[in-house]
């Protein structure tokens, strides 16, 4: 018995050792299996290296005059794009699925911009969550992987447009298939192939520092600052049973107060009529512009130095809107995604029980437009049309808040893992370049970290959350999504140019300095 306790307790020292060789070498081995899979992955897309044509990038640095330049001409092209119909539609008189994304999307329906930017900011994401969660690995420091990430998140946004338009088109938007034909079918999608793949190719120029910073963030922030000038400047005239009036809430201010003769009553229809946009969602929107770049200016100061040259002191600033508009666009993605489907199911399925609980859609009475849900999980998550609504449903509000909010603050939580802005990979940054928390040891660096950007990023997320609630309360000229996803972007690209030299660091005075 002795022999064998002896022969079972080697035998369990011999095990115990081997497990921990396993132990402490599983990350170098599951690492190195999975650099040869990724790379494997990557190097799929190698031979359409030769085929996809590509923006060369500059071999020095581009003027801050030509960027504005080829910033200009950019915005030019998408905005000739957003305004040229398709050729071979039929109908478009069908109920517009895509509705609740195209303000984000930068889209305009019947228009060769009809998918927007979809497919290449899905294709962005979904490469950005492989690099994020090590799925695929990728060398940021060799030219190479950086040149075949890039080109399978071109491949794979080509992937998703030939896909979304071949929806599109067979779903019934611009007619019955049946009715427009093989031919126009396949014309219709060579279309918005051809568009979207011109603006990858200007958000590929910009992006490659021709321009200032992202096409694509340029394009949407262009796309909502559009429909808000028409809103408050549109010179359209609409009969409404009460005479003519003009669309454009600035214009038909001046013209109610010019023609009425009750100026009182004129005042009161200019800022509260409810079937067209009014002086008082002007007012929200700027107040709420203006409120967002004041919060801008938030951030905390993390007092750092550098480990190799003596004396050398900074900050690190650790902004309110950390993650920017990520949280925001994520939960209007859900969001948008949610009503798309539910209205889809709903329109196929009217009367089954599971799917009327996910939502019940139609025109409300007195209320022309596009379908609300009326009832079931999308009602509940609708933001509301104004702050009359809030007496009204109660209980809906209260969802609402509470669901925009924690998605927020939890997509902004989580965004910082994806994204590589961690307080780990924060810390691998200043270890790169020497930098130490002032007054604490390097080892407790990541420590610190923690201790702050994960709060920063929720806290972040949860107020430009309550931010758009509050735009949407207010009635903002457009959704409080989108008023913040345009400011945010505005103030982000005013950064850049205040960095290149253009315009004074504070925004006020470089806005003057424009004018």
């Amino acid at each position: 018995m002795k022999l064998k306790n002896r022969q079972y307790y080697s035998s369990s020292i011999r095990f115990k050792g081997i497990y921990s060789i396993y132990q402490r070498n599983k990350s170098h081995w599951s690492g190195t299996v999975s650099q040869r899979m990724s790379g494997r992955l990557l190097d799929l897309f190698k031979p359409f290296e030769a085929y996809l044509p590509e923006v060369i990038a500059p071999q020095r640095k581009v003027p801050y005059n030509q960027k504005l330049i080829w910033t200009g001409v950019s915005l030019l092209i998408f905005l000739v794009l957003g305004q040229m119909p398709l050729y071979g539609i039929v109908s478009s008189e069908t109920s517009d699925p895509l509705y609740w994304l195209r303000a984000m999307l930068a889209s305009n329906r019947g228009t060769l911009m009809e998918l927007g930017v979809s497919p290449i900011i899905t294709s962005s994401m979904i490469f950005q969550f492989l690099q994020g969660t090590q799925l695929l690995q990728v060398d940021v420091q060799n030219k190479h992987d950086r040149e075949l990430f890039q080109i399978a998140q071109k491949v794979c946004a080509i992937v998703l447009t030939f896909g979304q338009a071949v929806v599109v088109v067979l779903s019934g938007n611009y007619g019955k298939p049946g009715d427009l034909g093989i031919a126009i079918s396949l014309l219709l999608i060579f279309q918005l192939m051809f568009a979207s793949f011109i603006v990858l190719l200007l958000d590929e120029l910009s992006s490659k520092g021709y321009g200032l910073g992202s096409g694509i963030s340029l394009f949407t922030a262009t796309n909502i600052a559009e429909q808000i000038f028409w809103k408050a400047f549109a010179p359209t005239t609409v009969n409404s049973g009460r005479g003519k009036e003009f669309e454009g809430a600035m214009i038909a201010f001046f013209h109610l107060l010019a023609v009425r003769k009750d100026k009182k009553r004129a005042l009161v229809e200019a800022f509260y009529r409810s079937n067209l946009p009014n002086m008082f969602q002007v007012i929200a929107t700027v107040f709420v512009f203006l409120f967002v770049l004041y919060l801008q200016g938030f951030r905390y100061e993390l007092p750092i130095r550098s480990t190799k040259v003596r004396g050398q002191i900074g900050t690190y600033p650790i902004k309110l809107f950390y993650t920017s508009n990520t949280p925001i666009m994520l939960q209007a993605a859900l969001t948008s995604n949610i009503f798309l489907i539910s209205q889809i199911l709903y329109q196929k399925f009217p009367s089954n029980p599971v799917i009327r609980l996910l939502g019940v859609w139609g025109v409300k009475p007195g209320q022309p437009g596009p379908q609300q849900a009326l009832s079931g999980l999308a009602y509940y998550i609708q933001p509301p049309t104004s702050v009359k609504e809030i007496p009204l449903d109660p209980i809906k509000t209260v969802i609402y808040v509470a669901f925009v909010l924690g998605v927020c603050a939890l997509f902004s939580k989580t965004w910082i893992e994806v994204s590589g802005t961690s307080p780990r990979d924060i810390a691998k940054q200043f270890k790169e370049q020497g930098m130490v928390i002032n007054g604490k040891r390097e080892t407790s660096v990541y420590r610190e970290l923690k201790k702050i950007i994960p709060t920063a990023a929720a806290f972040g997320g949860a107020t430009i959350g309550a931010l758009s609630v509050c735009s949407d309360f207010l009635g903002t000229l457009g959704s409080g999504t989108s008023i913040l996803m345009a400011t945010t972007t505005i103030y982000g690209y005013y950064e850049m140019a205040a960095k290149e030299g253009g315009f004074s660091k504070n925004f006020i005075a470089g806005v003057s300095e424009l004018m």
